[in-house]
């Protein structure tokens, strides 16, 4: 397995796993898969794709049948028709429709950033199709009642690094919107930077991503929930934040934690907004020892 020091091809990392798309009655879903037992379906952030977890599919695949995931409107999953009104729903609606297609009743489900959003409401929608959720760095969907301090690198620094990289894809433009991910941006690869610039140079991907990142056309309002809304989520889940999260440090994942009933919460170390990626054994060995209590 690779670590910080010495990282691995993608497709090395990947060797064993099967690549395909699944056609659901509704949306198609291109999935990253390996393994057996209970479903797990790992869910990435905003912009991405199932590669975000290629250092991970194959070590969580020992105790699960995992499957890394395109999101809907992004990769090469279903894009159309895109609803700003009600993104995540419809995101979370098409991982039913993957479970469906799948013959699976329930599923573990671990999202990063939008991902996590996509799990929240997974979870508050389709309780009965869930088994547990971890909520990986993500809590802009939440309207707190208490102010936190921003740090730097949220908001409006995420969405310009974001907007110039859909816009004017280039390795270098993209580039700086992957090193916003990491606490170190030699954790970048110029594989990674060639992967995304490929999905972004795609016509329809592109398209896309302008989409659901409010370049053309309204973006999906956030914050969608508040506080009493945490405490409505019946599924056991674990907030897994990391101690340099650009915007949102760890005083807001504490306190997200703490409004979710039984919640467990994790802050790793020298990690941003990619902790899977970061520190790969770390991240899948705290949230196996979480889905299988």
């Amino acid at each position: 397995m690779a670590t910080e020091t010495h990282w691995r091809s993608i497709w090395v990392e990947l060797a064993g796993s099967t690549i395909r798309v699944v056609k659901g009655k509704r949306y198609d879903t291109r999935v990253i898969e390996a393994g057996s037992g209970d479903p797990l379906v790992l869910v990435h952030g905003i912009g991405g794709y199932a590669e975000a977890y290629a250092r991970n599919v194959i070590n969580l695949a020992k105790d699960f049948h995992v499957y890394a995931i395109d999101a809907l409107y992004h990769g090469f999953s279903t894009k159309e028709p895109f609803d700003p009104e009600e993104t995540t729903l419809r995101q979370a609606e098409a991982i039913v429709d993957l479970l469906d297609a799948e013959g699976h009743e329930r599923a573990h489900i671990k999202g990063e950033s939008m991902g996590a959003n996509i799990a929240f409401e997974f979870g508050l929608r389709f309780p009965e199709r869930a088994h547990k959720l971890v909520l990986d760095t993500g809590a802009y969907f939440i309207k707190f009642d208490r102010e936190f301090e921003e740090r730097p690198g949220g908001g409006s620094a995420l969405a310009d690094l974001s907007r110039e990289a859909i816009v004017n894809p280039s390795k270098e433009t993209v580039r700086k919107r992957l090193e916003w991910l990491v606490a170190n941006p030699d954790r970048i690869t110029d594989e990674m930077v060639d992967l995304r610039l490929k999905y972004y140079t795609d016509p329809a991907i592109n398209a896309s991503m302008r989409r659901v990142n409010g370049i053309d056309g309204p973006r999906q309002r956030n914050p969608r929930y508040v506080e009493a809304d945490c405490a409505r989520l019946t599924v056991p889940s674990m907030v897994f934040w990391t101690e340099h999260n650009p915007g949102s440090g760890p005083d807001v994942g504490e306190h997200f934690a703490s409004l979710i009933p039984g919640a467990e919460y994790y802050c790793m170390a020298d990690a941003a907004h990619w902790p899977m990626w970061e520190h790969p054994g770390e991240h899948d060995a705290v949230i196996t020892a979480f889905l299988k209590k």
